[in-house]
């Protein structure tokens, strides 16, 4: 609830998000952020994001995963 208060919009609507029942546009998606004290790209990393990548091909895959997300975002997909 208090999610939906600070992105001045309704818990139903952050739900259907939560399910993946609706993409949030890209404003949505940085006000969700600035709710969440993150930046916008965390929005779309998995837990093995998180952990260290060491390795420059899981950072280069890291890389073209976030950009294919932001490109779909884009065309609206």
């Amino acid at each position: 609830m208090r999610l939906a208060e600070l992105c001045e919009t309704s818990t139903s609507y952050i739900g259907e998000i939560e399910i993946a029942k609706k993409f949030p546009s890209v404003e949505m998606i940085e006000k969700i952020a600035l709710a969440l004290g993150i930046r916008p790209f965390r929005l779309f990393q998995d837990e093995a994001d998180f952990a260290p990548a060491d390795d420059i091909e899981k950072k280069r895959a890291l890389v073209e995963r976030i950009q294919k997300s932001v490109e779909e975002i884009i065309m609206g997909k």
